[in-house]
């Protein structure tokens, strides 16, 4: 049995304050055994309806939960979904000022589309021929469940762990870049914490962006034209340090960088 929509209400608001105080709240797994992954994505749902209300654009959505040793430690068997509105953009080589609580930088492949993707039933050519280009991300993913104890609808309550994200400038046609087989080296303070490829994302990235798409589908949700897709971490994510500068570098792809400010009364 799932949760009723008073508690789901009120759990939106509560994970909606943890945001604007920057003060994070107990699992929601704790105080609620019954709550379901479908009962996760209503709650998510109805923080994206408050966002909107208050004048917030969405303008993409992000992927998590792609790799296999991921699926395994959450025990499930697919990918989760989060929304991305205007506020959390930064331009690469920005100072991060989002309202973060615990903050951790991923690499990944942005898609930018050039054509609306409405599911069901797509695959990876259906995703390549609507992207514009691709370039690389950080994802700064957060959490506002105290000290990360997140379970599966922990996570897709809250936004699937979605903090902000910074894009490359460089822009690549999918046919000029194999997206299984690039690789990535991500900095810190320049020196390299991660590396990975893009095939660690379901295989190939794009196959991220066709679930997604199918996925959306059955809440009659369609990924559209200019918006923005996080395809998936294609290595470990990296606690983010403050006064810590990040880089991620795709090669041929270029890179991105952001910059975490410094604690309050450091020098």
């Amino acid at each position: 049995m799932s949760v009723g929509p008073e508690k789901l209400a009120a759990w939106a608001e509560r994970l909606f304050r943890a945001e604007k105080e920057r003060r994070p709240i107990p699992p929601l797994t704790e105080a609620e055994s019954r709550i379901t992954v479908e009962d996760a994505y209503r709650i998510q749902l109805e923080v994206v309806k408050k966002k909107i209300n208050l004048g917030e654009e969405v303008v993409g959505h992000k992927i998590g939960l792609t790799s296999r040793p991921m699926q395994e430690m959450f025990g499930v068997g697919e990918p989760d979904y989060g929304h991305l509105f205007r506020s959390m953009d930064y331009p690469s080589g920005a100072v991060i000022d989002h309202p973060l609580l615990q903050p951790r930088v991923e690499a990944e492949i942005a898609f930018i589309l050039k054509k609306d993707l409405e599911g069901p039933g797509l695959g990876i050519h259906d995703v390549l021929r609507a992207t514009d280009y691709v370039v690389p991300a950080i994802e700064v993913v957060d959490s506002r469940i105290a000290d990360w104890r997140i379970k599966l609808p922990d996570t897709v309550a809250d936004n699937a762990s979605s903090g902000c994200f910074v894009l490359g400038t460089r822009a690549t046609r999918v046919e000029d870049v194999d997206l299984e087989l690039v690789g990535m080296a991500l900095f810190e303070d320049g020196e390299v914490v991660q590396t990975g490829a893009g095939a660690a994302v379901l295989g190939h990235p794009a196959l991220g962006v066709a679930w997604l798409a199918n996925k959306v589908a059955a809440f009659g949700t369609t990924l559209k034209a200019g918006h923005v897709v996080l395809s998936g971490a294609v290595s470990a994510a990296v606690n983010a340090k403050a006064g810590s500068r990040y880089v991620v570098n795709f090669g041929k792809m270029g890179r991105v960088e952001a910059i975490f400010p410094k604690l309050e009364g450091e020098a």
